[in-house]
């Protein structure tokens, strides 16, 4: 499975800790030495809502002043596509092609511990 969000985040951190304390193997792609493109949103897009990938709540958010923009889900896309910071963290890609996004230490023991 894939990982995908940047070490400085304390939900990818927690996700990596449970990963590397349950012995589950994982490769990281660092948003900000690899950003991820248009067409891994849309991939994504087509597995969760806008609303659980689209991080409303960071600081990135809130220094591009977006609230005051009122986006639609295209222009979250086109967010998205531009600055990946605005992703929710973390995004685990699954061989099986399921995508989970950010952290939830009961989600995961129910994913992951089965």
């Amino acid at each position: 499975m894939k990982v995908y969000g940047i070490k400085s985040c304390a939900s990818v951190r927690k996700a990596l800790k449970f990963f590397k304390d349950h012995d589950i193997s994982y490769e990281f792609v660092d948003f900000k030495k690899e950003p991820v493109g248009c067409d891994k949103i849309d991939s994504w897009l087509t597995k969760v809502d806008m609303d659980i990938l689209f991080n409303n709540r960071g600081t990135k958010y809130r220094t591009l002043k977006l609230k005051e923009l009122n986006l639609d889900n295209a222009g979250k896309r086109e967010w998205l596509c531009k600055e990946n910071l605005l992703i929710k963290r973390p995004v685990i890609e699954l061989d099986n092609g399921e995508v989970v996004v950010a952290f939830d230490e009961d989600r995961y023991a129910e994913i992951f511990l089965r």
